[in-house]
């Protein structure tokens, strides 16, 4: 029984991507996203999204934009990392341990909605680890031409199901089983 049956949330990778493939542009850059209005072109996405699991260069990448409108509804927000910062983020709970636990306890603080994984490393990690269910990409119309790609040669062959793709304005929405 998967937990789309029990009523549990999933766990999903959630991403911005350019037409060739990349997740940020050179430098880490995502103005690109934001001037697309992605985070406004799906809504029911954010109100089935219970908690965020983000990896720490992304985290750091949302830092720097955060002159932007960037507030988020979706609960609460956690950060994995080796190295937590000095000074605490209110908003922001820093995990240091275990991959596995910091999913499971992201995912109980989701409270049966959906845990969002942000950051290419991270998602890396929870796919080679088999702990993501579902790929939800937000492809743009747009070519980047350089920086952090999607995936890695390390990642490893990972088969898929594709079972929802719309359009909303210029963002295509294509969502993914991951195949167990």
């Amino acid at each position: 029984m998967s937990d789309a049956d029990t009523g549990a949330g999933l766990v999903v990778v959630n991403r911005a991507m350019s037409l060739d493939g990349f997740v940020a542009g050179p430098g880490d850059a995502m103005g690109w996203v934001v001037e697309t209005g992605t985070e406004y072109a799906f809504p029911e996405i954010m109100a089935a999204t219970g908690a965020m699991l983000v990896g720490r260069r992304t985290y750091e990448v949302g830092k720097r934009m955060s002159d932007e409108d960037t507030s988020y509804d979706g609960g609460p927000v956690f950060v994995l990392t080796h190295r937590p910062p000095a000074e605490p983020d209110p908003g922001v709970t820093f995990l240091s341990g275990d991959l596995d636990d910091a999913v499971a306890t992201a995912r109980a603080a989701a409270g049966g909605k959906n845990l969002e994984i942000l950051g290419a490393d991270l998602a890396g990690q929870c796919l080679r680890r088999g702990l993501v269910d579902e790929i939800l990409v937000y492809v743009l119309p747009l070519l980047l031409g350089d920086g952090v790609r999607f995936s890695t040669s390390a990642i490893g062959r990972i088969d898929l199901e594709p079972f929802d793709n719309r359009q909303a304005g210029p963002v295509t929405m294509l969502r993914f089983r991951v195949r167990r």
